[in-house]
């Protein structure tokens, strides 16, 4: 057996771990002190989401069905796949050794530092699965509905998108999140609540970037329909969890400021660069004065220029990031609007691009700040699914997992 210092690491925080349970907890809430900084509360102590935009995708299949790793048995052995039996393939040859045993991923996102996911509603969310996520792995979840994005809960066609004008669709729409609310307030993983995801991007069903909404025709209308979901969820949820909204942008912020007074948290995909995310806290403070959180942020492996992957930019892209993060929290030198960050993605996504059998090097949607100017929408992950063989079990261990573990995510802000 190979043993090196990551490795080692890794194994002692992941047998710590399998002892780890927590209490219940009294209400979620973010305050602001009498200098403006900003903190997320929960059983009265400090909160710095430390979060994770959670997936075990398969290779080869592209299924819609969100959560469907919940539930998946693809062994047929009665134990749920990604979260029990990922195993990490520590010499990184695609086999599987007999030293490599069964880990799973709730283990090593533990492990890594992570007490935050972030994942959306659907009919088919294994609560028992997440109540043992939090219980025993001290982690909680972000529970978002698309709100219209993708025409998810909207009942709109693809073809035509989400209509925010159209009382239909708003009142399926706020069925969903009724649906949502109901049926997971009194759990006690739950974080917070998060409406939307880039719902203020431009364009239609036509161009890849959107999420084929009309909100960024209409951002006031948009703005004043989040405040009618806002108030439906903290009168479903008595006010027991903090209510955000998930941007790509800061164009809508104005909006917010003038019409979604009962908005706690603003949310925001971000994809900036190496070093942060520039002027967005003090934008914030000015415009609209919330809480961040951001919502998304990351950077592929995939160096488009060499063809060949680069995880050592990963990791400093990522540790560039998360030091920004902190630096604008309630302990930093910063804005003090911060309460954490949630990383994309927990996997390579093999389907996002071309095949879903294909780990994919040609370029995706997106371009930003990463290795290359270019951005690689199937090698985001903090792991590899390898060669794909083993997917969804097998895990090869990114740099950025060992720079979170060891370097950023050591330490709980409770404690500071």
């Amino acid at each position: 057996m190979i043993f090196n210092k990551k490795i080692f690491t890794t194994l002692i925080v992941f047998i710590t771990c399998l002892s780890f349970t927590v209490n219940c907890f009294a209400a979620v809430k973010v305050i602001k002190n009498k200098v403006g900084v900003w903190k997320l509360l929960v059983d009265h102590k400090p909160y710095f989401v430390k979060g994770i935009a959670y997936s075990c995708d398969r290779v080869g299949s592209s299924t819609t069905n969100t959560n469907e790793w919940m539930w998946a048995d693809v062994n047929n052995n009665g134990v749920i796949d990604g979260p029990y039996e990922s195993w990490v393939d520590l010499n990184r040859d695609n086999y599987r050794d007999n030293y490599e045993d069964n880990i799973g991923d709730f283990a090593l996102l533990k492990a890594m530092g992570c007490n935050t996911i972030r994942i959306y509603h659907s009919d088919n969310i294994n609560k028992e699965l997440l109540r043992d996520l939090y219980y025993n792995y001290g982690i909680m979840v972000i529970m978002g509905n698309f709100f219209g994005a993708y025409t998810k809960g909207s009942s709109a066609a693809w073809s035509s998108g989400t209509n925010y004008l159209n009382e239909t669709q708003r009142q399926s729409m706020l069925e969903s999140v009724k649906r949502m609310v109901e049926e997971h307030k009194d759990e006690p993983y739950v974080l917070m609540w998060m409406l939307g995801n880039e719902n203020d991007v431009s364009g239609n069903s036509s161009n890849s970037t959107a999420t084929n909404t009309n909100a960024w025709k209409y951002p006031e209308v948009y703005a004043k329909f989040v405040e009618e979901a806002c108030k439906l969820i903290k009168k479903l949820d008595d006010n027991k969890h903090p209510v955000g909204v998930c941007n790509a942008t800061t164009r809508f912020v104005k909006y917010y400021a003038k019409h979604t007074p009962s908005i706690d948290v603003l949310g925001f995909n971000q994809y900036s660069g190496p070093y942060g995310f520039g002027t967005l806290w003090n934008r914030i403070k000015q415009e609209f004065d919330r809480p961040v959180l951001i919502t998304e942020y990351g950077c592929d492996s995939w160096n488009e220029k060499k063809k060949s992957t680069c995880e050592v930019y990963q990791a400093k892209y990522h540790y560039g990031a998360w030091k920004n993060i902190e630096n604008n929290s309630f302990w930093g030198d910063g804005v003090g609007n911060s309460i954490g960050g949630v990383a994309y993605s927990w996997v390579d996504r093999w389907w996002l691009v071309g095949s879903p059998k294909v780990h994919d090097t040609h370029l995706g949607a997106w371009s930003g700040s990463t290795i290359d100017g270019e951005f690689n929408d199937e090698w985001l992950g903090i792991c590899s699914q390898g060669k794909g063989k083993h997917s969804p079990f097998q895990r090869i261990l990114k740099n950025v997992y060992y720079t979170y573990q060891e370097e950023l995510w050591d330490w709980d802000p409770a404690t500071y």
